[in-house]
């Protein structure tokens, strides 16, 4: 079994795409109510669907890059803002987070061999 994606909901779909194009990452379907975007590497995707109701999503979706430091330098260069810069996690994550433009949570981090093999993976 495979996680095949992630859909995030969106108030403004132009303004979503935009946003999550500068994070770099690839269009692969564009419609006024569903985007998708497949991640520069990895073959992992993940898409947006247009909520014309009000929506309060609970949920964080990480995102997993090993030069996490210089990506976050490159996105504040494009003036995207963090409500955290990359910081050692007490679980042995390196995070940095961030509010897309609909206010959904995103996690910027690199966990190494901590991400599926932490000290405490029960066997």
């Amino acid at each position: 079994m495979n996680l095949n994606q992630v859909t995030l909901p969106v108030h403004n779909m132009p303004q979503a795409v935009e946003f999550y194009q500068v994070l770099g990452f690839k269009l692969i379907v564009d419609t006024p109510h569903y985007a998708r975007f497949e991640c520069p590497t990895g073959g992992s995707s993940f898409s947006l669907s247009l909520e014309t109701e009000t929506f309060k999503n609970g949920a964080a979706i990480y995102f997993e890059h090993k030069e996490l430091d210089e990506w976050v330098e490159q996105l504040v260069a494009k003036g995207i803002q963090f409500e955290q810069l990359p910081t050692m996690e007490r679980y042995l994550w390196k995070e940095a987070i961030l509010i897309d433009p609909s206010n959904n949570k995103i996690k910027l981090y690199w966990a190494g061999e901590n991400r599926l093999n932490p000290p405490w993976r029960v066997n």
